[in-house]
């Protein structure tokens, strides 16, 4: 657990460990949730198919294509639950694969696809 204040800064990084240095790390979602295991009832997003959600989320410079790097504020769902929970989903591509999902962006009204 990372215990902050409301509307302070969480900045988060995320790091694809690889030998493969053509690789590109990509955030695609990021949801909140005030409970541990259900992430599609009562849920916030952050960032949605690419698309930022939430006005307080940024990202920052990162020196390496397999590394990401964001920051939002953080908040709570309703005075009675103080904790939130965070899963993001990343993918991963190929460098300058200009088709593929990392170099596509925020997709509007996009269908969720089964992924290899």
């Amino acid at each position: 657990p990372y215990y902050v204040d409301i509307n302070q800064n969480l900045f988060l990084e995320a790091y694809l460990h690889s030998s493969d240095l053509n690789l590109v790390l990509f955030v695609d979602t990021c949801v909140a949730s005030p409970t541990p295991h259900n992430f599609t009832t009562v849920t916030y997003d952050i960032i949605r198919n690419g698309c930022v959600r939430d006005s307080t989320y940024a990202t920052y410079y990162s020196p390496y294509k397999h590394m990401v790097r964001f920051k939002f504020n953080a908040f709570q769902f309703i005075r009675h639950n103080p904790l939130v929970y965070l899963q993001c989903e990343l993918v991963v591509c190929r460098a300058y694969d200009y088709s593929s999902r990392c170099y596509q962006g925020c997709i509007i009204g996009a269908k969720r696809q089964a992924r290899s």
